[in-house]
This record gives structure tokens, sequence and C-alpha cells, in this order.
């Protein structure tokens, strides 16, 4: 047996790699990932980064997300957010969009993985999990950059408001949201 066909009976269908992670499994990283990605073995998604594709009836099933983007930022400390969430709310936005949002303390920039492109956007503090609360702080944060008519979603906020806990609503707006969006809040509550 070849020392390229050990190397392949290390990669598991489905899971994304780093390079300095295969590299564990060869001598001769370079050569083993050139070859496993002509013959299809392992796809490159961006540098350094390889995805063992996993087959399925319908064809190649895209990577994992959450595990393309852990494995990306080597790490779990993000949050994966879009303005489609904010259709959600029921607040009046019905706009699609097609991009998603990282949070995170290390990138800020936009970077194609695989066929996607995602936007790394640092901050400073983020929670660990989306809440209708944090969600809209997020989408008042974001009011500028959405093709929505602001003064109907700030009319029909006034009206959900009840709906939500103020409280945690308010925490979230302290702590995340910009000045603008706290003011706003602030105005509501």
């Amino acid at each position: 047996m070849s020392s390229l066909d050990n190397f392949k009976k290390k990669l598991r269908a489905g899971k994304v790699y780093r390079r300095d992670e295969l590299s564990k499994f060869s001598t001769a990283i370079d050569r083993h990932l050139a070859e496993s990605v002509s013959d299809g073995s392992l796809q490159k998604l961006a540098q350094g980064l390889y995805y063992a594709p996993k087959k399925t009836a319908f064809g190649i099933a895209p990577p994992d997300e959450e595990q393309l983007i852990k494995t990306f930022l080597k790490g779990d400390d993000y949050l994966i957010t879009s303005p489609n969430y904010y259709n959600a709310l029921g607040l009046g936005s019905t706009q699609l969009y097609n991009t998603k949002r990282i949070y995170n303390h290390k990138r800020h920039e936009d970077i194609k993985l695989g066929n996607r492109v995602y936007q790394f956007r640092r901050k400073p503090k983020f929670p660990k999990k989306l809440t209708q609360e944090y969600l809209l702080v997020d989408m008042l944060n974001n009011l500028d950059t959405l093709a929505e008519d602001r003064q109907a979603i700030t009319l029909t906020l006034r009206t959900k408001l009840p709906d939500l806990n103020n409280k945690e609503l308010e925490r979230n707006a302290n702590r995340y949201g910009t000045i603008a969006a706290k003011r706003l809040i602030k105005e509501l509550i």
C-alpha cells in the first residue's frame, strides 16, 4: 500500500481539515494534498482548508457550516448571523440576502470558503446563542445596511414591543447595541 493510500484512509467523509492537521498523516503533505485534490478525495475550500467530500443520493454534500467556520477560526468563539434572520422578527422585513455574518474576535474581512463568501466581523462581544432580543438589537445596529424602510420597521417595533422580554431587550441593547440602537430602545421602553 502506497503512502498516498495510507493518507486517504485517514480522511473521513464530510470532515473539514486544516493543512496542519492533515500533515500529521503524511511525510509528503504537499504532494498528497495536490494528488488528493486532483482525484477528488479532497476539495480545497481556501488556503490551508480542505474538505473530504461526502457523497449523498443527490451528489456531493457541502461541508457543515458550523464545522467549516469552527475549523477555519480554530475554535468555537463565534456567532453566525444573517440579515435573513431579521425576517423572523415579524417587523415587516421581507428581503432575502445572500450573506452570512460571522461575529468573532479574530478576523474582519470577507472570505470565500468553498462556494460561499462569509462576512467575518470582529466584535468585542457577542452572545453565545441567538435570541430574539439580540437579533432585534443586531438588526437596529445594521439598519443602515438593509434594503428595508427604516421608519416602517421602527413603527412596527412599537407594536411588537409587548411581545418581547423588555428586560432582556434592554440588557442586550446596553451590552451589544450601537449608540443609536440603545437610544431607540430606551425611547421605546
